[in-house]
């Protein structure tokens, strides 16, 4: 079931992005060589309570940290650690807030001291695709038009979009319908609506697309090694265009 949010509802929901917008904000004025993610993880949990909100990822499904962590081949739900960040290293640190009852959730990848072009050009073209996909997210149009503006822009740059993995409707519960695949055709799948509140979150490899999972049940990587960087932000279907909840 789809669920339509009010502009109240949805306000709402922008007060628990504004905060997770906050900790990304200040998460990139410390991560550098040496820290770990665990420290990372340490430092988000801290800031979101204190903010008077909830780490809604820790004990998803068993999940135990309040941020995934995926470090260069980790295309996504990576575990924090206590292994440092070393320089040329990329990151991605993902994590979902949760206000009086009401979610936002945003990943968002970092270079660790300087990186490689290609590292480079990574980040910056799945942040683009991103805002590529944002750009589609209006009433009247489909599911399929977001993630085929994605495609078409990694793809032309040399990228390949991940398939295990996509976006979807979020509200009270952290994974509503409908889903936002970051590949496809366009003009097809669930039309866009008013009210609407979704996550476009592409997850772009160097390498093939495929991904396989450790044996810890979440951490999933690149099959071929290659790196790999997500940008995510959630945002509010609206009369006059797409909303962003989460933009720092």
């Amino acid at each position: 079931m789809i669920y339509l949010k009010t502009p109240e509802q949805i306000e709402k929901m922008k007060k628990a992005g504004e905060i997770l917008a906050d900790c990304h904000k200040e998460i990139a004025k410390f991560i550098k060589p040496g820290i770990t993610t665990e420290e990372i993880n340490i430092f988000a949990e801290n800031f979101i309570v204190q903010r008077g909100a909830i780490p809604e990822q820790k004990g998803y499904h068993g999940y135990p940290y309040a941020t995934c962590a995926s470090v260069n081949d980790v295309i996504c739900h990576g575990f924090p650690s206590k292994e440092a960040l070393k320089d040329g290293d990329i990151v991605t640190i993902d994590m979902v807030v949760n206000l009086d009852g009401w979610l936002a959730d945003s990943a968002w990848s970092y270079a660790i001291g300087t990186i490689s072009s290609d590292a480079e050009l990574l980040l910056k073209t799945t942040e683009e695709s991103l805002y590529k996909g944002i750009e589609q997210a209006v009433v009247g149009n489909r599911v399929g038009d977001i993630a085929n503006a994605i495609q078409k822009f990694a793809e032309a740059k040399g990228f390949s979009v991940v398939r295990d993995f996509v976006g979807h409707a979020i509200g009270r519960e952290m994974h509503e319908l409908p889903q936002i695949p970051h590949y496809g055709p366009p003009h097809v799948g669930t039309e866009l609506k008013e009210g609407m509140v979704i996550t476009i979150e592409p997850m772009l490899n160097i390498g093939m697309y495929h991904a396989k999972v450790d044996l810890d049940g979440w951490t999933a990587r690149t099959v071929d090694g290659s790196l790999s960087a997500q940008y995510e932000h959630t945002l509010a279907i609206t009369a006059n265009g797409p909303v962003i909840l989460t933009k720092q």
